[in-house]
């Protein structure tokens, strides 16, 4: 089954949302609401202690997300009761003695948690990750030897599949992925990038990308995004099998893939937005690529790829829908704000959220229709999360349950 959502047959997804941006960022039912503000439409608003980036993650009846202390020293997860917002737990996971710099843009707690029946698993780049057990709140291992110089702070997020926890490490000093066992913690693999930097300097080097499964030809692959160069590794092994030099760094959009197309987005002005087609081992090139786009194509926020139509929204506000055959555009809409948490579709609307606290509300159609316009009283840069009726957004202040 060539889909971006093909992996949701493997997992509950009635009442869950296991990873960052998980499903292809479409919810799977439900009747999510159009319309809220801090006096309608909340179910529970919590106070999220701390400063993160990171988004929520469902699972049945709790709700978790990842955060720290400004200066980086103490690093937390926090489990919220879906039912009633009340805190289940707020652990206490690492202590760190001396945290490197963090742009300001960034915090220390930016990468979204990874959840499953009974385990969570938090992750903070370099400064650790964690197993604990959903029920007790207790730690069932932890890796702190798992070293990169993130030098504007981490932001890479893990992702489940077949019984192991995927990770990237993409520093400005050395750059690779790991595949930890979910049960031991155990490292199954580590693979060095093979990307060739040339003389470019270590900034150029970094990125925030977060990993994506598909399925080709009836193989699984590991789909990571990195600056420069995209690769896809056997997940079992670590084996490269393909990989597509886009150039430009800081890759953070999670890759989408439907219909034997893998839509990357790298930032850079020629490959801004990349349909590939796949099949082929080895080096990609231009014969691989059914179209791309330099037009307002986003760096940060991950695209959504639903009905043969390709929905995103750049940093600077430019929302757009393209045809996912041909990238040529079905609308194109500018709206006001700053964009880098990724959208949602749900109940055939689209969700567009930005830092100051508005979510824009449209049809997810070909003609663009703007249905409503939100706002709360904080921004942030979590992506919404769609379960069931409601929608879970996280803000720099709290966490709410919108239905």
């Amino acid at each position: 089954m060539l889909s971006a959502l093909w992996i949701a047959v493997l997992i509950p997804s009635g009442d869950t949302w296991p990873e960052f941006n998980s499903f292809g960022g479409v919810s799977q039912g439900g009747k999510a609401p159009a319309t809220w503000s801090e006096t309608a439409n909340v179910k529970w608003k919590t106070a999220i202690h701390g400063r993160g980036w990171a988004s929520p993650v469902v699972w049945k009846k709790q709700v978790w997300t990842a955060t720290a202390t400004p200066d980086g020293k103490r690093l937390s997860a926090v489990c919220v009761d879906v039912d009633s917002g009340k805190v289940v737990h707020d652990l206490k996971v690492f202590d760190v003695d001396h945290p490197e710099f963090c742009h300001e843009t960034n915090t220390y707690a930016s990468c979204t948690p990874a959840i499953e029946e009974g385990r969570i698993y938090v992750h903070f780049g370099s400064y650790g990750t964690a197993c604990i057990d959903t029920q007790t709140g207790k730690t069932i291992w932890e890796r702190r030897d798992l070293d990169c110089d993130h030098f504007r702070g981490p932001g890479s997020s893990p992702i489940l599949h077949d019984g192991k926890l995927f990770v990237n490490f993409d520093g400005v000093d050395v750059q690779y992925i790991v595949a930890l066992d979910c049960k031991t913690g155990e490292t199954v693999w580590k693979k060095d990038r093979s990307t060739d930097f040339g003389e470019s300097i270590g900034d150029m080097k970094k990125a925030y990308g977060t990993d994506e499964i598909i399925e080709v030809n009836g193989k699984n692959q590991l789909v990571a995004p990195g600056a420069a160069m995209t690769i896809a590794y056997d997940p079992k092994t670590g084996a490269e099998l393909w990989r597509f030099r886009h150039g430009w760094m800081n890759a953070g959009c999670r890759a989408r893939f439907a219909d034997g197309v893998l839509y990357l987005n790298a930032g850079n002005d020629r490959n801004a937005m990349v349909a590939l087609k796949l099949g082929r081992m080895g080096d990609l090139d231009d014969s691989d690529v059914l179209w791309r786009t330099s037009r307002n194509a986003p760096q940060k926020p991950s695209v959504i790829v639903w009905n043969g139509m390709v929905f995103m929204v750049a940093e600077g506000g430019f929302a757009s829908c393209l045809d996912a055959k041909t990238g040529n555009p079905f609308w194109r809409e500018r709206l006001k704000g700053n964009f880098w948490a990724s959208p949602i579709i749900a109940d055939g609307k689209f969700y567009a959220t930005t830092q100051e606290g508005q979510t824009y509300v449209m049809a997810a159609d070909k003609q663009y229709k703007l249905l409503a316009t939100n706002t709360l009283e904080t921004g942030g840069n979590a992506s919404p999360v769609p379960v069931g009726d409601a929608i879970y957004l996280r803000t720099r202040t709290h966490l709410y349950r919108l239905e």
